[in-house]
């Protein structure tokens, strides 16, 4: 088990665009067994690889009650989107900070397995907000930054101080 530093936001690496999977080998999935540890160990319900500072277009997702339901995309898209979501999201890089951003309220996504197997995967619900929000990270974007610029800045706040408590 390798639980690996997630970045905080406003760090740089998390504004990285990550580049397309193209090996499909054993480098791969552990980097696939990595994140998922990690995701689990913080605990969340989503990771992006460019959140550990791996800017390849590698994410995972968990959102079930039990923890046993990951899913692995590897060079997403959104290939279909309809609704509109009305879920508070959270994010590993932006701890205790939670807030409404409009998405859609299902996708449909296209992706390869950690095998390079391609397939489509229909989402609804959280798991269609939890994906949109990682494919954002693989995008260089953090779900803050949808935001006005005043919550922006009372989140830099925020965050600065939890980070001077914890020192």
């Amino acid at each position: 088990m390798a639980v690996l530093n997630i970045l905080r936001y406003p760090d740089s690496r998390l504004h990285k665009i990550a580049a397309p999977v193209t090996v499909f080998d054993e480098q791969l999935k552990k980097l696939v067994r990595d994140m998922a540890d990690t995701m689990y160990a913080a605990p969340g319900i989503g990771l992006a690889a460019t959140q550990i500072d791996v800017h390849r277009q590698v994410i995972v997702v968990d959102v079930s009650d039990r923890r046993n339901s990951l899913v692995v995309l590897v060079n997403p898209t959104i290939v279909e989107s309809t609704g509109l979501s009305d879920i508070e999201e959270g994010c590993l890089s932006v701890p205790a900070i939670y807030e409404l951003v409009e998405r859609a309220e299902r996708v449909k996504v296209r992706a390869y397995d950690q095998n390079g197997n391609s397939f489509t995967l229909e989402a609804q619900g959280l798991l269609s907000v939890c994906i949109q929000h990682e494919i954002d990270h693989l995008q260089g974007k953090v779900f803050v930054e949808y935001l006005s610029q005043l919550k922006q800045q009372r989140v830099r706040a925020k965050l600065a101080k939890q980070l001077r408590k914890s020192a």
